[in-house]
């Protein structure tokens, strides 16, 4: 145990420091840059900000997970979803530097804390291990729809990039529900809410 303490505490500083890469094309990127406003791009700049923190979570969490999962099955759709999680964060990195913005200051405080909820979470079983993983990603997903409601509509290469961050994570539930995923209990699904609330609250400016 100790020596997956210290591999993840490993992926946690190259989740934070380093710049992540990505195997597939990131979308949008063959798009031609069409926002000219300055606050269009502050505005677009902060909802990618949030999406990578919500990426930077997602990862925490499922990492988290995967160390107290049970069944090495379950373990499996976790790291494959944690991957698909860095792919989601160079994404949404590179385009905030496009826009001329940062990254989330916030972002070690809630890697902290998810990867702390995902140790949790694997901890009380398999089914609810990837029940969480199947409510995370349908919360995302309807966070992602907002997201695109409210992007300039111009931006067509924010938009690409979210489009794709919500297919993948469509993904990651319906894989999770196939592999048993218990429903969590309405005041669990409230809180998570309530977090994922404070986050996107307090990322959007920070």
């Amino acid at each position: 145990m100790l020596d997956r303490l210290i591999i993840e505490f490993d992926k946690s500083l190259r989740t934070l420091l380093a710049t992540p890469n990505s195997q597939r094309a990131h979308p949008g990127q063959a798009l031609p840059e069409t926002l000219t406003e300055r606050q269009d791009k502050q505005h677009a700049a902060a909802l990618m900000r949030v999406n990578h923190t919500g990426e930077i979570c997602a990862q925490a969490l499922y990492n988290g997970q995967a160390i107290t999962a049970r069944n090495p099955a379950t373990a499996a759709v976790l790291r494959t979803a944690a991957q698909e999680e860095t792919e989601h964060l160079a994404w949404c990195e590179k385009r905030i530097k496009e826009l001329g913005s940062h990254t989330s200051l916030l972002n070690p405080l809630f890697y902290g804390g998810s990867f702390g909820l995902g140790l949790l979470a694997g901890a009380l079983g398999d089914r609810w291990n990837l029940g969480f993983v199947a409510e995370t990603e349908h919360q995302v997903a309807a966070h992602l729809a907002r997201h695109l409601e409210t992007l300039p509509a111009h931006d067509q290469k924010s938009r690409a990039i979210v489009s794709q961050m919500q297919a993948d994570e469509a993904g990651h539930a319906q894989q999770a529900i196939a592999q048993g995923a218990a429903a969590l209990p309405f005041p669990v699904k409230t809180g998570m809410r309530l977090l994922s609330t404070i986050m996107t609250t307090t990322t959007y400016h920070l």
